[in-house]
């Protein structure tokens, strides 16, 4: 889905104004008039922010943040308060929220943070499309593959793989040049850095 921005408030009067601000600068944007019916919509595949009034009719802004923490959202998250919400907003963000802006806000510093937010979203759906990459590459190694890929991992010599794996060197070549293609690597510090930052362990 593209990058969008979503306006949760039962303001209809703040919702009509953040969309023309979005609008005329050229972000899209989606508004929704409660908590309840932005669940209604929400899939993981959405992408973009969110931006949310804590207090609302139905269901705060808090519980919603809260719900979607717990399903898995991870869109960047920005509330809208009001001075006595601070607090509130303070708490939410020790807890994963993006930011929070106090109502009335100012038009470009409030766009400059929806910007930052919409670049952190991609760069979060950026990182786990490259871990989902990696670990489908993993899947395809067969058990022999992993052991090789192990030992060079620990930057051990073919002749001691193969003495380790009790076979000739030739099979470790074969088995390294293999893996290396699988995993889409030419050198054992590229698979090194290819797995630097993934999640899962090469054993696994």
């Amino acid at each position: 889905m593209n990058p969008t921005v979503h306006i949760v408030d039962d303001d209809e009067a703040i919702r009509d104004s953040l969309g023309w601000l979005l609008q005329s600068r050229g972000i899209p944007c989606l508004e929704f008039s409660s908590a309840e019916a932005f669940l209604e919509m929400w899939s993981p595949q959405m992408a973009g922010c969110i931006l949310l009034d804590i207090r609302m009719d139905g269901m705060s802004g808090n519980a919603l943040f809260d719900l979607l923490r717990e399903r898995g959202c991870t869109m960047p998250v920005i509330f809208l308060t009001g001075h006595g919400d601070v607090p509130l907003a303070v708490a939410a963000l020790k807890h994963g929220a993006f930011d929070f802006v106090e109502k009335p806000c100012n038009d470009n510093q409030l766009v400059d943070r929806i910007v930052q937010a919409l670049k952190h979203d991609e760069s979060l759906r950026a990182a786990a499309a490259s871990v989902e990459s990696i670990n489908n590459r993993l899947s395809q190694l067969s058990m022999r593959e992993r052991q090789v890929m192990e030992r060079v991992l620990a930057g051990k010599l073919n002749k001691v793989i193969a003495d380790e794996l009790h076979v000739s060197m030739r099979t470790v070549e074969v088995h390294r040049s293999s893996l290396f293609e699988k995993m889409g690597v030419k050198t054992a510090v590229e698979l090194a850095q290819v797995l630097a930052n993934t999640p899962v362990k090469p054993g696994a």
